[in-house]
C-alpha cells in the first residue's frame, strides 16, 4: 500500500480539488464517497469502485481495515484525510468513482421529484434518499441546488444516489409544461388537503427551498396544490420532513 503524506503530491491536490468544486466534478465525472456503507452501495449497482483510499489510522483495525483486506488502496495520512473536508466526521475509507447517470434519459411518463433551489445538501440528499425509498427513479434539481454529487450530499442519500436518474441544472417548468401526469406541489394558497387529493397515476412533486418555498412560477404550473394538515402549534415542516409526508401517503394509497 502506498502512503501518501504530502499536500504537494499531485493525486491529493486532485482529491481536494474534487472535494471543494462542484465545477471540478462535472469537468472529470468523477465524485468522492466516503464511508464502507456508500462504497458497498455503488459496488453493488456498478462494481468495484476506481480507486479505494483509506486514513493511515483506520488500517489498525475495524470496519475499514476489514474492508480494504486483500484489495489495492492507497494510503492517506490523517492530516491529509482531515484537510479534505469531505464530510464533519470522515469515515477513514474513501473512494474515488465515476459519476453514474451520465447519459440518463428523462422520463416523462414516470414518477418524478423536482428539487426547486433547495441549497442545504443535508436537505438535498435526504429528498433523494427518501424519493429512492418511495420508488421514485428520477430526481431533477434546478439551478441553484446543493450539488447532486458533493460529498455530503451523498452521505446524506446513502446509496439512494445509485438508484435514481439524477439531473442537475434542469428547467423546471419546461419539464413540468411537457409532463404526462400529475405535477403536484406544496403550498399553502389555493391547496387541497394531502389526505382528500387525488394522487392518481404518475405524479411530478415539486418541493422547493428553504424559507422561501417552491418558486410562483412552478406553483401556477402545478395541476395540484396540496397542503399538509398541521393541526399542532407549528405552521411550516422541513422541505424533507414534508416530502416524505407526501411520498409516503402517495406510497400508502397505492398499495392500499
Amino acid at each position: 500500500m502506498k502512503l501518501i503524506q504530502s499536500r504537494d503530491n499531485g493525486f491529493f491536490k486532485s482529491l481536494k480539488r474534487l472535494a471543494e468544486s462542484g465545477r471540478e466534478r462535472r469537468k472529470t465525472g468523477q465524485t468522492l464517497l466516503d464511508g464502507v456503507h456508500l462504497v458497498e452501495a455503488y459496488e453493488a449497482a456498478f462494481g468495484q469502485v476506481d480507486t479505494l483510499i483509506a486514513a493511515e489510522s483506520a488500517l489498525a483495525g475495524g470496519e475499514v481495515a476489514r474492508f480494504v483486506e486483500g484489495r489495492e488502496t492507497l494510503v492517506l495520512a490523517d492530516s491529509l484525510v482531515r484537510d479534505l473536508g469531505l464530510v464533519d466526521t470522515p469515515s477513514g475509507l474513501l473512494a474515488l468513482i465515476k459519476t453514474p447517470g451520465a447519459n440518463a434519459t428523462v422520463n416523462r411518463k414516470k414518477d418524478a421529484i423536482l428539487i426547486d433551489g433547495v441549497q442545504d445538501p443535508g436537505n438535498v440528499g435526504t429528498l433523494l434518499r427518501t424519493a429512492a425509498a418511495a420508488g421514485i427513479g428520477q430526481a431533477l434539481l434546478s439551478p441553484g441546488c446543493a450539488s447532486a454529487w458533493s460529498p455530503k450530499v451523498l452521505r446524506a442519500g446513502q446509496g439512494a444516489h445509485f438508484v435514481l436518474a439524477i439531473h442537475e441544472e434542469f428547467d423546471l417548468a419546461g419539464f413540468m409544461a411537457g409532463y404526462d401526469g400529475t405535477t403536484a406541489v406544496t403550498c399553502l394558497d389555493g391547496a387541497t388537503s394531502l389526505y382528500a387529493a387525488k394522487l392518481d397515476g404518475p405524479i411530478a412533486w415539486v418541493f422547493g427551498a428553504e424559507g422561501q418555498g417552491v418558486r410562483a412560477e412552478l406553483i401556477e404550473a402545478a395541476g395540484l396544490r396540496i397542503k399538509i394538515p398541521m393541526p399542532g402549534a407549528v405552521e411550516s415542516l422541513n422541505v424533507a420532513a414534508a416530502a416524505a409526508v407526501c411520498l409516503f401517503e402517495m406510497v400508502r394509497r397505492r398499495l392500499g
